[in-house]
């Protein structure tokens, strides 16, 4: 079995694969103050759940956008599964994904991983749509060359900023409002986040395949991505899993170097 971890901003997703199926995923709240044993015992807790064992595992894969985290992450895998992780963009990724870009160790670990997942998957040209605590876009061309994107601020913290800078506004839940036109401040919010992003979207996508000349699909992944997708236009595909898939992707083709 394969173990793969995801550390993003806000949530940590973790999944273990048995052969090229992911068998089991769990979503915890990203800590960057656990240490080796306390990530340790939380995963033992959780594989116990699902009847695996440390022991089950032959490698474990991790990508991070969250540095402080990872040598705790690293020694938890050298501890309690007797395993030297492969961490993503701690080595030259170039080899299992081809640049178009001028300073490719500036791209964040999840951005090569969906990039690696997506083409694997859905083939080129794609734009990637993942939706975090920032909402990113990556667009790789029909020569399956990773050639840039577009961050912007994920959903949840758009509104948590509004919340916070707007005294008089209060926090809601993001979900598909009944109307476009508010009748109340609380739907004029609701309607700003759901149809706001989903114009974004559109808006983005279109001008990404009129500069590049050509119709890549899109995929979308991540917290907001089935929400999005309701009402966007652009979006073609939503892939919930598709990191966890990059990971496995990865894992494979350095399996396949060494060997």
């Amino acid at each position: 079995m394969l173990f793969v971890l995801d550390v993003g901003n806000t949530n940590t997703v973790l999944g273990v694969f048995e052969k090229d199926q992911l068998k089991h995923e769990w979503r915890i709240k990203t800590d960057r103050y656990k240490t080796e044993d306390e990530f340790g015992i939380l995963i033992k807790s959780l594989f116990d759940h699902r009847g695996i064992g440390f022991s089950d595992i032959h490698g474990v894969v991790i990508s991070s956008v969250v540095p402080q985290i990872m040598f705790a992450l690293e020694k938890m895998s050298h501890d309690y599964f007797n395993i030297d992780p492969y961490v993503i963009g701690k080595e030259d990724f170039t080899s299992y994904l081809k640049m178009n870009y001028p300073n490719p160790k500036e791209i964040g670990a999840d951005r090569v991983v969906n990039a690696v997942g997506a083409i694997e998957e859905y083939g080129a040209p794609l734009v990637i749509i993942d939706f975090g605590t920032a909402t990113t876009y990556c667009y790789i061309n029909g020569q399956e060359e990773y050639c840039g994107g577009i961050i912007t601020p994920g959903i949840n913290i758009s509104m948590d900023a509004l919340y916070n800078k707007a005294a008089k506004l209060s926090k809601i839940e993001i979900e598909e409002p009944d109307n476009v036109v508010g009748k109340s401040t609380t739907e004029a919010m609701k309607s700003g986040a759901y149809y706001g992003s989903a114009a974004m979207v559109d808006g983005i996508v279109n001008r990404i395949k009129n500069e590049m000349k050509d119709s890549p699909k899109v995929i979308a992944t991540g917290g907001q991505s089935i929400l999005v997708s309701e009402e966007s236009e652009t979006i073609d595909k939503v892939d919930k899993h598709l990191t966890l898939k990059g990971l496995y992707v990865i894992y494979q083709k350095l399996k396949g170097m060494t060997s």
